[in-house]
């Protein structure tokens, strides 16, 4: 078993952020920690309190942290997907400092930069992924936070952080983010060709329908598949190609039904 340092709770009280969230924690010896779990940002370390005790574990030494959802996530995401980003800010903010470090904050940092993409506030949503990458610098080209990310940055065209922190995921272990990259490639052909004729086919060619026929498998389809078929469908438009745009979105429509690039 990894050392593991048992604090009294009063002498940890004013290193500690005052949220906490009730999940486990896992170690990388395959431990096992229920509780209230908080982050500390002066030690580097998790913190599970059992009762009066409060047991500390290096970040180093944390394999996975597994949180119970903020109720609020779920429908400030919806709010965003319906574009009403504004209306979802106060709540996404909330959850991005009350849960630094306890996994959910990487996905409402997502949203809450989408809100400020959304909302023509770039440098905001800038400001948003850097605070959250600052503290975990992997989440700059691999998980959730990533495409926010990515967003803001080709917004600002900001395209040399933009390009090494697609390199690296394109070369990581991460399938989602490997084909979130994909994806991010072809808004930037877009976006670069003005979305001409050209433009389209280098975005379904090396981006869109990369993502749509090679990441059909259950580990990633479902947070991928929506956006590149829809995506692909408008490029199929801007080409006069109906038939293969009308086939993408009737594959979106009918498998991701629940998704809102299906109501776009």
């Amino acid at each position: 078993m990894r050392k593991q340092t048992i604090i009294a709770l009063f002498a940890l009280a004013a290193q500690l952020p005052l949220g906490a969230a009730v999940g486990t924690l896992t170690t990388e010896n395959g431990e096992v920690q229920k509780g209230n779990i908080r982050w500390s940002a002066r030690e580097k370390a998790y913190v599970v309190v059992k009762g009066k005790l409060e047991l500390q574990f290096k970040a180093t030494d944390v394999s996975e942290i597994d949180i119970e959802k903020p109720a609020e996530l779920d429908p400030a995401i919806a709010q965003v997907a319906k574009g009403q980003g504004v209306a979802a800010i106060p709540a996404l903010q909330k959850i991005v400092k009350e849960y630094a470090h306890l996994q959910w904050d990487k996905v409402a940092g997502r949203y809450l930069a989408e809100a400020y993409v959304l909302a023509e506030k770039p440098a905001d949503a800038l400001k948003v992924c850097n605070d959250i990458i600052d503290g975990e610098p992997s989440a700059a080209y691999r998980g959730e936070l990533a495409p926010a990310y990515w967003s803001a940055l080709l917004s600002l065209n900001r395209r040399a952080p933009l390009e090494k922190n697609l390199e690296k995921a394109v070369k990581g272990n991460d399938r989602f983010s490997r084909g979130a990259a994909l994806i991010m490639r072809g808004d930037i052909a877009m976006k670069d060709g003005k979305e001409s004729v050209d433009a389209c086919k280098k975005a379904l060619t090396d981006g869109y329908l990369r993502v749509v026929f090679l990441y059909k498998d259950p580990e990633v389809a479902d947070k991928l598949q929506p956006e590149a078929l829809y995506k692909a469908a408008n490029c199929f438009d801007k080409l006069s190609q109906s038939g293969r745009a009308d086939s993408m979105r009737t594959e979106l429509k009918r498998t991701y039904a629940s998704s809102p690039w299906a109501n776009k």
